[in-house]
């Protein structure tokens, strides 16, 4: 009975073999050989385009899958179109267009009705436009839309949102040199560009400060007409009942004049090697640099093949050379840069140790010169066009990219089908064509090479490779802080330490200030922000001379802060981060103008004191004393009758900074 069982598997086993013959010739023994259909034809749905008579041009998208509705205006004029003398001045009216609200409204009234309707109304801006959008449900699009147009037609551009957005403004100045990579970006693109391009340059202390609530007025007057927007509309409606609100908002809107058309120059920098020194790092940043082109040039389609195929990714040339073979970089890449309004950037950037730095420029160049040596193959193109078409679907996978898109097309006056013909053109590319706008485009002869890092750590000279420049990244100063700046005297005068004197005794005597080596303080950091003012309590420890160690309960976390003088960095739950040596020497700097510390120091010859005239503070005509403490200057006015310091100013990083005497007699920072 068993070996009938064990007869009928094997029969059952040889039935279903018969039915798979052996693998004939025809079949693919590799899967390298299995044939790759094309890609199918893809046809999004376009936006319906509606002209107003007043020259608006409003596109609608609908879009079923969730019960939203979006929008987005975009309006002509950006920071390439403000003046020299306020640069900055559109990313504050970005600001300060929606947090300022409206004539009827303040933007935080604003707030509090969008944030019960987990709606959001936002401005911005760019280089080559000004935006506003809006998000909400579908139920509350009427209420939502009112913001809106009140917004586009009523702006009020409060003060007290300009001092705050001025003040941020400033902060991002003071930090615009802390890292490596921001510092090499910022200088590359002036390189290309030249530095005084519009599209080159950066807001400074000065043309923030020179920015007025009448130039925000100015502004929206200048560029918020009809004729100079594009609205487009996504979201889960009906197509005709959307079309007459918005008709009906908009099409009494009076046209504008037309805007003259741009005539921007271009003087990208001569080639040679650029050097900026950054002593607190230990990689250098490379950015080989020049002028790219525009996307409406007959060999955009090439260049893009090109950039794919060379730097594009983890199979392009330099990848596999750069990092793979020569283990130099973690990360290279860059190409032709191109952009729709103006040229784009010509780059090739790559991040390495500073003991490889020169090592790394060489290798760059080389690989440069490879391309005329070994042109292009069939293969690398393959690779490069697959890569390029299986990333394209995603340029255009929802309603809300296809309108952005169109509305781009719109905006630069490309055709609307300019990226429906996209894909065949990148199948067209031969190898010949990469080849081509290699050698037309890319030479190493031709670019600005920029290296920022620690230069005295590189396994060779920057010279070594040819004339170097260095570029100067000092932030020029606030204005007048020059003149506010606290002089740091050489020597005491009588009436200077007659003043200190008096100091010590109103804070207690030298014996008591000699006795204190650390100060503990609990206090309560204010941060203005658009969204208002949000408290961070702040515990610090002074262990005088040098040392600092300080918590701060931020939104984010709490954030630690250690000072000594080998060491400094800032830890938070996003990880432990260096402190740059400029802000490391400015917080030392900080202790030494502690008032404790001074004063318990006012007898020891590296600390001078110097009386300085008189100034009113307050109802006190108070005396002027210059204070060098040890290398720190800083101007303290001390009340002559009292000894009390009621106010002392003096130049930070950021900008000028000092302290007061709040109405309980207690000096706060100001």
């Amino acid at each position: 009975m068993k070996k009938r069982a064990i007869l009928g598997t094997i029969l059952i086993l040889a039935a279903i073999l018969a039915a798979y013959p052996p693998q004939s010739a025809a079949q693919a023994s590799d899967w390298k050989q299995i044939p790759i259909p094309p890609l199918p034809a893809f046809k999004p749905q376009p936006p319906k385009r509606i002209l107003l008579p007043n020259g608006m041009v409003i596109f609608l998208q609908e879009d079923h899958e969730l019960p939203l509705i979006d929008g987005t205006a975009r309006i002509r004029g950006g920071s390439h179109n403000e003046p020299a003398k306020k640069v900055g001045l559109v990313d504050i009216y970005g600001e300060v267009w929606r947090t300022g609200g409206t004539k009827t409204r303040t933007g935080d009234e604003f707030d509090d009705f969008l944030e019960v309707r987990a709606a959001k109304v936002e401005t911005s801006g760019g280089p080559d436009s000004t935006s506003i959008n809006w998000s909400c449900l579908k139920g509350d699009f009427d209420d939502v839309f009112k913001i809106f147009v009140d917004l586009l037609r009523n702006p009020e551009f409060r003060e007290d949102k300009l001092d705050i957005a001025k003040k941020g403004a400033f902060d991002a100045v003071s930090r615009r040199n802390d890292q490596i990579g921001e510092i090499a970006q910022r200088e590359a693109t002036k390189l290309a560009y030249g530095p005084d391009n519009p599209y080159a340059r950066d807001p400074e202390y000065a043309t923030i400060a020179a920015i007025t609530q009448q130039d925000l007025i100015d502004w929206h007057k200048t560029y918020m007409h009809p004729n100079n927007i594009i609205l487009g509309v996504s979201g889960d409606f009906d197509s005709a009942a959307v079309e007459a609100k918005l008709r009906a908002a908009f099409a009494q809107w009076p046209k504008g004049p037309t805007l003259p058309k741009d005539q921007v120059q271009y003087h990208p920098a001569k080639p040679a090697y650029y050097l900026i020194r950054k002593e607190d790092v230990n990689q250098s940043s490379i950015h080989m640099v020049g002028l790219g082109i525009r996307r409406d040039n007959p060999d955009y389609y090439a260049v893009n093949v090109f950039n794919e195929a060379f730097a594009g990714g983890f199979s392009s040339r330099l990848f596999n050379d750069i990092r793979t073979k020569r283990g130099l970089a973690y990360h290279v890449g860059g190409g032709i840069g191109a952009n729709f309004g103006h040229p784009g950037i010509l780059q090739i950037v790559m991040g390495t140790k500073s003991q490889t730095t020169i090592e790394s420029v060489q290798a760059l160049q080389e690989d440069i010169d490879d391309l005329e040596k070994h042109p292009f193959t069939d293969d690398e193109l393959k690779r490069a066009k697959d890569a390029i078409l299986n990333a394209f679907i995603f340029r255009l996978d929802s309603p809300d990219k296809i309108l952005g898109e169109r509305m781009t097309y719109e905006f630069y006056g490309y055709p609307a089908d300019w990226l429906d013909k996209y894909p065949a053109e990148i199948q067209k590319v031969t190898p010949a064509d990469a080849n081509r706008v290699a050698a037309k485009y890319l030479h190493k002869d031709q670019l600005a090479t920029l290296v920022v890092g620690k230069d005295r750590e590189f396994d060779k000279p920057l010279s070594s490779l040819g004339p170097v420049k260095e570029i100067d990244i000092t932030i020029p100063p606030p204005p007048g802080a020059q003149q506010e700046e606290a002089p740091k005297p050489t020597a005491s005068n009588a009436e200077g330490n007659a003043l200190v004197a008096k100091v010590v005794t109103a804070m207690g005597g030298d014996a008591k200030l000699a006795a204190i080596k650390s100060l503990k303080a609990k206090l309560t950091v204010i941060q203005k922000t658009p969204q208002g003012d949000f408290p961070m309590p702040m515990e610090s420890i002074i262990v005088y001379p040098d040392h600092l160690h300080a918590e701060i309960q931020a939104a984010q976390g709490t954030v630690t802060i250690v000072v000594a003088p080998d060491s400094a960095f800032a830890s938070s739950g996003m990880g432990t981060q260096a402190m740059p040596a400029e802000r490391k020497a400015e917080a030392l700097e900080q202790i030494k103008r502690d008032p404790i510390f001074i004063a318990s120091h006012w007898n020891d010859p590296g600390f001078v004191f110097q009386a300085n005239g008189t100034e009113k503070v307050g109802d006190v005509e108070a005396r002027v004393v210059d204070v060098n403490a040890a290398g720190a200057a800083i101007r303290r006015y001390v009340d002559p009758q009292t000894g009390q310091i009621l106010r002392e100013t003096y130049k930070t990083l950021s900008q000028q900074s000092g302290r007061r005497r709040d109405s309980n007699g207690k000096l706060e920072d100001r």
